[in-house]
């Protein structure tokens, strides 16, 4: 009886919930040590979860604490920058003292370099920082960072200038490593940061369809549209990269499994309104039937929604998609022919 309320305990927390809750119970100290360990992307989905957790009882602290010493003992690894979000995040978490003494202790042992900064800035802010920069600067720093990070700085630019750096992306193949470091002290001098090894790959065609993925479904139906007028087979290259959100029916039933054990019901439910009829029959398929019969409820009891908030949860649902894959837990399929 006991495993069994052990295994419905966790069953209810997604990996990142479990991340967090371990997180929340070990000292500042040690929590420092183990955030400096993480990448940007891993500290906002822990962080985030730190600062929306809520009715944790002491049992499902107490499972998830000796899930983690049975299956990893102390090996671990986690970190965390200065970006305002993460600070602010954190605080809302664990308070001002202690966000603040965490924060502290994080920053002073960061060893970023200039380009790897960028990371941890606010979309706008690096938007603002290469808005004067020539196109190809931009295009650089854009193919550099992370998809999604750089389809909300393309979102700071006016159309214009997005499609010219998205066709810049797709063309962009190498970059001289004197060029690279270059640009990586300019940023270096501005952040303080200690120069590292230097990436002169980059860019490209799936590059750019990563990106384009991640960017407003309006936005992006503009910038393909722009891009197909003044190249029509790169466009198409660009779309048949894309992954959408029809595409899960292409998912094997394990990674719409795995996926799904990631994913709240809320969000679901707010993801299928809009969803074509069989991305829902293949969701409701790799559901126990209790529980499939539960989301037909909701859906059927679910009032309208707006469509920008179908997009939004549709889109939610694919990052997660995207993490996992990117992790090697699911493999995803297909290239998309409609935005969201």
């Amino acid at each position: 009886m006991a495993d069994d309320e052990q295994e419905n305990n966790l069953a209810n927390l997604s990996k990142v919930e479990r991340a967090a809750i371990l997180l929340m119970t070990l000292g500042e100290q040690d929590a420092a040590e183990i955030l400096k360990h993480m990448g940007p992307k891993e500290v906002q989905r822990v962080g985030t979860a730190m600062a929306t957790l809520s009715n944790v009882n002491q049992n499902q602290v107490e499972t998830v604490v000796a899930q983690f010493l049975e299956e990893v003992g102390g090996q671990t690894g986690m970190g965390l920058g200065s970006d305002q979000y993460i600070r602010n995040m954190l605080t809302s978490a664990l308070g001002n003292d202690k966000a603040g003494a965490l924060i502290d202790r994080i920053l002073l042992g960061g060893n970023t370099t200039g380009l790897d900064s960028l990371k941890w800035m606010e979309p706008r802010q690096v938007a603002d920082l290469i808005r004067h920069e020539h196109p190809q600067i931009q295009a650089i720093v854009v193919s550099y960072l992370d998809a999604d990070q750089s389809a909300e700085i393309l979102s700071n630019f006016d159309e214009k200038v997005r499609l010219d750096i998205v066709m810049r992306v797709a063309a962009l193949e190498a970059v001289q490593p004197a060029a690279l470091q270059e640009l990586n002290d300019i940023l270096e001098r501005q952040f303080s940061g200690k120069a590292g090894t230097q990436t002169t790959s980059m860019g490209g065609v799936k590059v750019a369809a990563s990106i384009v993925n991640y960017v407003d479904s309006t936005m992006a139906n503009e910038l393909l549209e722009s891009i197909k007028e003044m190249d029509d087979d790169l466009g198409t290259q660009i779309q048949d990269l894309m992954f959408v959100f029809d595409n899960l029916v292409d998912v094997d039933d394990r990674g719409i499994q795995t996926l799904l054990r990631e994913v709240s019901t809320d969000l679901l439910v707010v993801a299928l309104k809009g969803a074509d009829p069989t991305v829902q029959d293949k969701i409701f398929k790799n559901m126990s039937k209790r529980a499939a019969e539960l989301l037909r409820d909701d859906l059927e009891a679910k009032g309208p929604v707006k469509v920008s908030e179908v997009e939004g949860a549709q889109k939610e649902i694919l990052t997660i998609a995207r993490r996992l894959a990117d992790a090697g837990e699911i493999i995803l399929g297909g290239g998309g022919e409609a935005m969201l």
